[in-house]
């Protein structure tokens, strides 16, 4: 039997923010650095040493808790790298993701890392970085599929599309893929499972779930060699509205591992994928 993947894409990118604040596990993550000799008081910090994050640690590989019950992922990876630039102490609260846009608005934390989606709503009560974090959808196709290369070849009347119901990938699915029968399922290995077994052609999903599928199910489906992805998008950190100072020195993080190669390294060794999507240029 398939083992089941789990899908971030979903809360990602359709869960809204709500108006409560739910209460904090406040968690130290390993590698920050203590505040001695750090530029706490000038990079825009609630406190002085400490950079205070929010996250929903629920989420394989991108952020989640290790079997020691600590914070793990590629954001953690990149924060820890991040705190030890600022030479400050890093500070995980995990939240529920209602109460994350709330909890920064009130100041509970400095940031927020669980890859926002920068849409017109949320500019409007915070403000963002560059992004961080690039979300790659593509085409899963059985192991043994030999359609020409190109979408053209699957959005034809009579074949089935599948995707995770709710999800980006849905809709995704339904513009891409319009002549195609696209059914949806409330489970992501669901979806992956009908393409393993021929009951559907194709299946809109995200590299990396992809990647974490194929891991525990050798043999079964794999990416349509299309000659790009169907679809590319970036998440990006948050800040409190107005808090210019910390935005600035993000930014000029980001472009630093952006351009020395850090930023694609944590990628690949979190996601297990053996290509770094292209990132926004403007450094």
């Amino acid at each position: 039997m398939p083992r089941i993947v789990k899908s971030w894409s979903a809360v990602r990118r359709t869960a809204l923010a709500g108006v409560a604040v739910m209460s904090a596990l406040v968690l130290v993550a390993c590698g920050g650095s203590d505040s001695s000799g750090g530029d706490g008081d000038g990079a825009g910090l609630n406190r002085a040493g400490t950079l205070t994050v929010g996250m929903n640690l629920q989420f394989k590989p991108e952020m989640y808790l290790d079997a020691a019950g600590k914070p793990a992922g590629y954001d953690v990876d990149l924060l820890n790298k991040l705190a030890a630039e600022l030479g400050v102490k890093l500070d995980i609260q995990n939240l529920d993701f209602n109460g994350l846009i709330p909890g920064l608005q009130s100041k509970k934390f400095d940031l927020v890392s669980v890859g926002l989606s920068a849409t017109e709503e949320r500019k409007k009560v915070i403000d963002f970085t560059r992004a961080y974090v690039p979300y790659t959808s593509v085409l899963a196709v059985g192991q043994n599929d030999t359609s020409p290369a190109t979408v053209e070849s699957y959005n034809v009347k009579g074949k089935v599309i599948t995707a995770l119901q709710g999800s980006t990938g849905e809709q995704l699915a339904k513009k891409s893929f319009p002549q195609a029968k696209v059914t949806s399922f409330s489970d992501q290995n669901a979806a992956l499972l009908q393409v393993a077994t021929g009951r559907a052609q194709g299946t809109v999903v995200e590299d990396y779930i992809l990647a974490q599928y194929q891991k525990s199910n050798a043999n079964q489906v794999k990416k349509a060699a299309l000659p790009k992805p169907l679809d590319l998008s970036y998440g990006a950190w948050a800040v409190q509205k107005g808090n210019g100072t910390l935005q600035t020195k993000l930014d000029a993080f980001l472009c630093k591992v952006q351009k020395d190669g850090t930023l694609g390294q944590l990628y690949q060794k979190n996601f297990e994928v053996s290509e770094f999507p292209v990132m926004p240029e403007g450094c």
